[in-house]
């Protein structure tokens, strides 16, 4: 439960290697999804925000991610995160990203500015009050504009099953690289009916949160919205689902094929 937010945005953080297609978002868009622990559960809801902004003189997308605990989980274990970015409306690259947590006690709050013409990040660690400047690679994402990113780039109809793509993501103080895989098409139940999806597998490090790299699998609408429909991941402890619960303001319309 410690990385609600860190997993759904771990879920997209592919850039494609398409060239840039119509947008899939646009201002207004709000979606939510609820969370359950081990199958039975409730462990918890978080939704994505996005508004239009400006920041330096640039027009961006300012969008706001939060996540907590709810239910039984949020009596022994209380999670509070928040997570904004500020992501160029064309190029969809970060200009600023924030990170404010609470989870279990455990905080961070740490504001990074990105200079994506220098591949520099310069990290603000308000809690510690420190300041550092690392190197990046070139379009470095963060973990917010990442799914937006892959949202605007990926290709329905020129996805092939086993493709990969790959790319990098600055989270804290270092780069990541990143790996997800194309496992082909699936009808889901939802809680709004039969949708057809697309199946991915991002491929994320064992270890501490994760029981394998192929611990995480991803659902997502096959529509124009390609919003994430469902994410399943085996933690080292119990697993994690999460499910789309509602939304307003999608671009394009839902596509159901029967209604519940």
């Amino acid at each position: 439960m410690k990385k609600i937010l860190l997993i759904l945005t771990t879920i997209c953080v592919a850039q494609l290697a398409f060239a840039q297609q119509e947008s899939a978002f646009a201002e207004g868009e709000w979606i939510r999804f609820k969370m359950s622990y081990s199958g039975f559960l409730k462990a918890g809801t978080a939704t994505l925000t996005v508004n239009e902004t400006k920041f330096n003189g640039k027009d961006v997308y300012h969008v706001v991610g939060k996540g907590w605990t709810s239910g039984m989980i949020k009596w022994f274990f209380k999670v509070k995160d928040r997570y904004e970015s500020y992501f160029d409306k064309k190029a969809l690259v970060p200009y600023k990203f924030i990170r404010n947590i609470d989870e279990g006690g455990y905080t961070k709050d740490i504001e990074i500015d990105f200079n994506q013409s220098a591949n520099k990040a310069l990290v603000n660690d308000k809690k510690n009050n420190t300041k550092k400047e690392f190197s990046t690679p070139a379009n470095i994402q963060d973990m917010v504009s990442t799914y937006y990113y892959l949202r605007n780039t990926i290709d329905i109809n020129k996805l092939k099953v086993g493709d990969e793509f790959r790319t990098n993501m600055f989270f804290d103080e270092e780069s990541y690289g990143f790996k997800l895989q194309y496992l082909g098409e699936d009808v889901i139940d939802t809680d709004f009916g039969k949708v057809e999806a697309l199946k991915f597998r991002p491929y994320v490090m064992a270890g501490r949160v994760f029981k394998e790299e192929e611990s995480l699998t991803l659902w997502v609408s096959k529509d124009k919205n390609k919003v994430p429909l469902r994410l399943k991941a085996d933690l080292r402890i119990g697993s994690l689902r999460a499910d789309l619960d509602a939304f307003k303001g999608l671009k394009y319309p839902f596509k159901i094929q029967v209604n519940n």
